[in-house]
């Protein structure tokens, strides 16, 4: 099972710890909403330099990162 980390309001680095706990602990992959544009850079930094495929859709304010084997 995929999870889902809600990071918006969330100031780095700890988005990108919250990452990477949540994909020790699921190794197919997890979903993280982050609100600024640091943490989406960090963020997806980290899940490519992990090795996961990275998709990023944004919903108004938000950034959706999705990490996939």
């Amino acid at each position: 099972m995929l999870v889902q980390i809600d990071a918006r309001g969330v100031s780095c680095p700890q988005p990108v710890l919250m990452t990477k706990k949540a994909l020790e602990n699921n190794k197919e992959g997890a979903d993280v909403i982050v609100d600024n544009m640091t943490a989406r850079e960090n963020v997806e930094r980290f899940m490519k330099k992990a090795g996961y495929k990275v998709s990023i859709k944004e919903d108004e304010d938000d950034f959706i990162l999705s990490a996939r084997k």
